[in-house]
C-alpha cells in the first residue's frame, strides 16, 4: 500500500559522515534550509510518489505548531500521515478534502469491521486534533477556503469555545492505572532484575544495563516526574540536598522540559538518589570511558563544552562550541535537545552531562525509555503468568504491567495514602477530627485567599503563594525520626484493600496472586 512518511531534520551534524556521502554536491544543504525557515526538529511530509509537500513544509514551521513538544509534534505529524495515506487510497489531496473524507475516516479508524486494528475514543480525540490545528491554518491562510472539519461552540470554564463535532464522547485514558508499592516492587524485580517467580535470579540473566533502569523507573515511581522530565536529567540537577530526617531529597524541574513551561519541586526518596549514584560512579562511568577510547565524542557535529555553571536564583549555564565562541542560558530555559549537546571535560575527554547514557556512551533519546517498559512488561508476563492460568480468565493477571505514566499515577496514590498516615500521627487527629477541624476553621488556602481578597484560588496559590505552596508537604516529609514515616511494606494492607474496592488498582500478594477485585 502506498504510504505517506514523515522524516525529521537533523540537527547540525546529528549524523556525522552520513549526509556528506549521500549529498555531496549538496554541501551547503544546512544554508539553503536555513534561508527557507527550516529548523532541526522540524518534520518533513514526503508523498507516495516520492514528493515533499510544501505547503505542509510551511505548516509545521507557523507558531502553533512550533510551540508543541517535542512528542506532540512527532505524534501529530504521524497522525497527519495516517490521514493523507486514506485520502492517496481515494485520489484527494488534502487540500481538497471534504467533511465526508473526514466522516469516513473516522469510520475507518473507530468502527469499520474490516479493519484489524480499531482504535479507541482517546486516540481518535488525538489524531482529530492533528487534522483540526492543520486544516485552521490552512484555512486562516488562505490555502484552502473552508476546513472539512466541522465544529461548534461548546460551554467552556472561561466561555463559550469551539470544538471539533467528531470528537469522541466516550474517550477515556489508556493505561490510567496504578500499581501498589509491592506491585511495584515485583515488576521491577522480575522484568528489570531478571527474578524468577521464586525471587531469585534465573540462569542465563545477563544484568545488561540493569543499574540504569533500576535506576531510573525508581527515580518515576518515587518522585512522580513525567518520563521527559526524568529522561532529560543533568548530572549535576540530581537533587543532594535533603530535607531535615533525610528521607527525602529535594531538586528542580526545569521550565523548559515541563508540559507547563514552569518551573516545580520534586521529591525523590534518598535511597533512589543513591541508586542513581551508584550508577554515575559504576556502569555509565565505564560507558563514557569506552566512549572516549574510541573517540565517539570527538566525531559529534554539535557539541557544547560547558564551562560554568552559575548558581543562585537564576542559575546559569555557559559554554563554548568546537570553534570557541561562548554562550549561555538559563538553567531553566534549557530544552531537552539543548541539554542533549552539553559536554564537560573530565580527566580522560569530554564527557556528557546528559545523566542517563545507552550503551555506547551517548545521550539516551527520552523516547527510548518506552522500549525499557516494553521489555519489562513481556518479561513479567512471560514469567509470572502460570502456563495453565492463560487464555482463561482476561480479567484475572498475575503480570504487573508498568508504563512511565502509571509510576507517576502510582506516586500521586502512594503519596495520599502516606500523607493521611502522617497526619494522623503527626496531629493525632482522626478522621472524624480533620472532618471537623476543616468545617470550623476552614481550609488553609481558602482562608488566605479571602484576606487576600483573590476572587480566584489559582492567583493566589500560583502567584502569591507560588514559594510555599509545598509548604505543608515539605512539613509532613521534613520528619525528625524517621520511624515516624512508613515504608512501602508496611502499608502494604492499606493498598490491598484500595485494590480489592477499586478498578485499575493492581497489587500482588507474596503469593504472586492479583487482590481479589483489584486488576493486576
Amino acid at each position: 500500500m502506498a504510504e505517506w512518511r514523515v522524516f525529521w531534520v537533523p540537527r547540525a551534524g546529528a549524523h556525522p559522515g552520513v549526509r556528506g556521502a549521500l549529498l555531496e554536491d549538496w554541501k551547503d544543504l544546512e544554508e539553503r534550509q536555513r534561508s527557507v525557515g527550516v529548523k532541526p526538529g522540524d518534520p518533513i511530509f514526503l508523498a507516495p510518489d516520492h514528493r515533499v509537500d510544501g505547503l505542509l513544509g510551511l505548516y509545521v514551521q507557523c507558531g502553533s505548531f512550533r510551540r508543541h513538544t517535542p512528542e506532540t509534534k512527532r505524534n501529530y505529524a504521524t497522525d497527519i500521515c495516517l490521514f493523507l495515506t486514506f485520502l492517496w487510497g481515494r485520489g484527494v489531496v488534502w487540500e481538497q478534502a471534504v467533511e465526508r473524507d473526514l466522516e469516513d475516516f473516522e469510520h475507518w479508524r473507530r468502527f469499520a469491521p474490516e479493519n484489524p486494528r480499531l482504535i479507541g475514543g482517546s486516540k481518535w480525540n488525538r489524531e482529530l486534533a492533528a487534522l483540526t490545528g492543520m486544516y485552521a491554518w490552512a484555512a486562516g491562510t488562505g490555502r484552502i477556503q473552508r476546513s472539512p472539519v466541522a465544529t461548534r461552540q461548546v460551554a467552556g470554564p472561561y466561555g463559550s469555545v469551539v470544538a471539533p463535532v467528531a470528537r469522541a464522547k466516550n474517550a477515556r485514558g489508556s493505561n490510567v492505572h496504578w500499581l501498589t508499592p509491592r506491585a511495584f516492587r515485583r515488576w521491577a524485580e522480575v522484568g528489570l532484575r531478571g527474578h524468577g517467580r521464586d525471587g531469585v535470579v534465573l540462569p542465563g540473566w545477563s544484568g545488561r544495563l540493569e543499574d540504569r533502569n533500576v535506576a531510573f523507573v525508581d527515580l518515576l515511581y518515587s518522585s512522580g516526574m513525567r518520563r521527559s522530565e526524568a529522561g532529560s536529567l543533568l548530572v549535576f540537577e540530581v537533587p543532594q540536598r535533603r530535607l531535615e530526617g533525610g528521607r527525602y531529597c529535594v531538586g528542580r524541574i526545569a521550565a523548559a522540559v515541563t508540559r507547563s513551561k514552569k518551573p516545580r519541586t520534586f521529591y525523590v526518596a534518598s535511597g533512589v538518589v543513591g541508586e542513581i549514584e551508584t550508577y554515575v560512579d559504576s556502569s555509565r562511568a565505564l560507558a563514557v570511558r569506552r566512549a572516549q577510547q574510541a573517540g565517539r565524542y570527538e566525531g559529534l557535529g554539535e557539541v557544547r563544552i560547558v564551562t560554568d555553571v552559575l548558581g543562585g536564583v537564576r542559575p546559569t549555564v555557559r559554554w563554548r562550541d568546537r570553534s570557541g565562541a561562548g554562550g549561555e542560558r538559563r538553567l531553566t530555559d534549557l530544552a531537552v535537545a539543548d541539554r542533549m549537546t552539553l559536554y564537560t571535560e573530565g580527566q580522560h575527554g569530554l564527557e556528557p552531562l546528559w545523566l542517563w547514557l545507552n550503551e555506547r556512551g551517548l545521550p539516551l533519546w527520552v523516547d527510548s525509555w518506552e522500549g525499557v517498559f516494553r521489555t519489562a512488561n513481556d518479561r513479567c508476563r512471560e514469567v509470572l503468568t502460570p502456563p495453565e492460568s492463560r487464555f482463561r480468565d482476561p480479567h484475572r493477571v498475575y503480570a504487573p504491567y508498568a508504563t512511565p505514566h502509571a509510576c507517576r499515577n502510582s506516586f500521586a496514590l502512594y503519596m495520599l495514602v502516606v500523607l493521611n498516615h502522617l497526619m494522623d500521627r503527626r496531629f493525632g487527629l482522626t478522621p472524624e477530627e480533620r472532618r471537623d477541624f476543616r468545617l470550623l476553621y476552614g481550609d488553609p488556602w481558602r482562608m488566605v485567599q479571602d484576606l487576600l481578597g483573590h476572587a480566584s484560588r489559582e492567583t493566589t496559590c500560583s502567584i502569591y503563594l507560588a514559594p510555599v505552596a509545598d509548604l505543608q508537604l515539605r512539613a509532613l516529609l521534613a520528619v525528625a525520626d524517621d520511624a515516624d514515616v512508613p515504608g512501602p511494606g508496611s502499608l502494604d494492607g492499606v493498598f490491598a484493600r484500595l485494590a480489592r474496592e477499586s478498578e485499575g488498582i493492581q497489587d500482588l500478594d507474596d503469593l504472586m496472586l492479583p487482590a481479589l477485585g483489584g486488576s493486576a
